[in-house]
């Protein structure tokens, strides 16, 4: 089953019909758009009769994800250079704005300087978006930017509400890493860029999305490539009772389309695409174990590699009542489809050594 197909089916007839007529030869942009969620969320325009245009450096995107069609352009460039920016950011009815400097664990509590450049990045792509009338503007949250000490525990299983992070309130504003706070403050510079303008701002808190191209950084296709290498011991990074999300990609491209048609009067707001599920690490990685039919002897918990927060799961209340949905694909759907495809990449890695070295990479 193509994404497309996916989003239709995880979708009522109506809801589904209203995206096609909205995006039908709308022009959009899509910055990161090589990426593994932007390319993904690309295809689906593109089947939708959008006419997308895709910003990346591939600095962390692949050329291989763009696909080659006659409603798509692409243009190549570092969007922390407002010049470029301002040649690239057109006047699209929807800019879906998701190029950052980010990555997994290792990568995002490793490379602090180099996250930094986010603030850049959104200040350059919503300033020009605005400057040229864009509609609405679709930021790529994350997760990241709810206080740490909301995530701080395996027993205390909170659902993270929108109103929970704000740079705003003191109390609210104490996120995940210098990571975190580059998305806090993009959300921050969302809400101010659109301000008095006529142009919409939607900030989209992305939780732990996993799926087909995402690359070996990130922990659930970690966990995948580690169980297809047969590595006995089995790494895990924690204990395995840290808690989250797991949301499959084709969710987060549902959840983000919703959010690039809201022509709803607020200006700016800001929603959570994950799912509600506390989902423990060890129990994603039984479930790979059950789907290839392998258990390792030995799990080799790793107490000393970089693991984040305790906790992390979503509260859907405002997507539910604003949409009528929610995120709700089950693991096994997603893990199902995600190693169907990744036991055909030709380039996985084919030795522990290998993907070792990518888990600190983007």
């Amino acid at each position: 089953m193509s994404l497309t197909a996916f989003v239709k089916n995880n979708l009522s007839e109506q809801v589904f019909n209203n995206l096609a007529e909205y995006y039908k030869g709308a022009y959009v942009t899509v910055t990161g758009g090589a990426s593994f969620i932007g390319s993904s969320l690309v295809d689906v325009l593109i089947d939708l009769g959008a006419l997308v245009t895709v910003v990346d450096d591939f600095s962390s995107g692949k050329r291989s994800f763009v696909q080659d069609h006659a409603n798509l352009t692409l243009k190549e460039g570092d969007l922390r250079y407002l010049d470029l920016a301002e040649r690239v950011i057109g006047d699209s009815k929807t800019v879906f704005h998701l190029a950052a400097i980010h990555g997994g664990r290792g990568f995002i509590e490793t490379q602090h300087k180099a996250m930094l450049a986010n603030f850049a990045i959104d200040n350059n792509v919503f300033s020009c978006a605005v400057k040229n009338g864009a509609g609405i503007i679709v930021h790529a949250s994350s997760a990241c930017a709810y206080p740490i000490n909301l995530q701080a525990s395996e027993l205390e299983l909170n659902q993270l509400r929108e109103d929970m992070a704000s740079m705003e309130d003191s109390e609210k504003s104490y996120p995940d890493g210098v990571y975190g706070w580059t998305k806090l403050g993009g959300e921050y510079q969302l809400q101010n860029s659109v301000e008095n303008s006529s142009t919409k701002g939607r900030s989209a808190r992305i939780f732990t999305a996993y799926g087909e191209r995402e690359n070996e950084s990130h922990a659930a296709i970690a966990l995948v490539a580690k169980a297809l290498l047969h590595a006995d011991p089995y790494p895990i990074w924690g204990s395995g009772e840290q808690t989250r999300n797991f949301t499959y990609v084709g969710d987060t491209v549902t959840g983000l389309l919703l959010l690039g048609s809201d022509t709803r009067a607020v200006g700016f707001d800001v929603f959570n695409i994950g799912t509600a599920d506390h989902i423990r690490v060890i129990d994603f990685v039984k479930e790979i174990f059950d789907q290839i039919d392998w258990t390792p002897k030995v799990l080799d918990l790793q107490l000393d590699k970089p693991v984040g927060v305790a906790s992390r799961a979503s509260d859907n209340t405002k997507l539910l009542k604003t949409f009528a949905w929610a995120p709700a694909t089950s693991i096994s759907d997603g893990i199902g489809r995600t190693l169907a495809w990744y036991k055909e990449l030709p380039d996985r890695p084919q030795t522990l050594e290998q993907l070792e070295r990518l888990l600190m990479a983007r």
